[in-house]
């Protein structure tokens, strides 16, 4: 329990931020976990596809400081990385 009332308040700031913080996450990784599933099933168009609004979501948690930006960039990449080794197994 906080000793100050600043304390307090700030520990009421923490919580509303979690609340809201917290879906955003669990949407980030479920995408995540969406993409390499379907890279895995081979649907490739439809992981194209999730791929486009992932990226716009790891930008936007980036822009947002819900995650770093570099850890952002960061999985964008091996997120193409992993759609392009997939499409470049198919055709070959």
């Amino acid at each position: 329990m906080a000793n100050l009332k600043s304390s307090a308040k700030d520990a009421r700031r923490i919580e509303k931020r979690r609340a809201l913080n917290r879906p955003q996450r669990t949407r980030l990784r479920s995408l995540q976990k969406k993409m390499i599933k379907l890279v895995s099933e081979n649907k490739l168009v439809e992981a194209r596809e999730l791929f486009r609004s992932y990226t716009t979501y790891l930008d936007r948690a980036g822009k947002r400081n819900l995650i770093h930006k570099g850890q952002a960039d960061r999985r964008k990449s091996r997120m193409a990385l992993l759609l392009n080794k997939a499409e470049k197994s198919q055709t070959a």
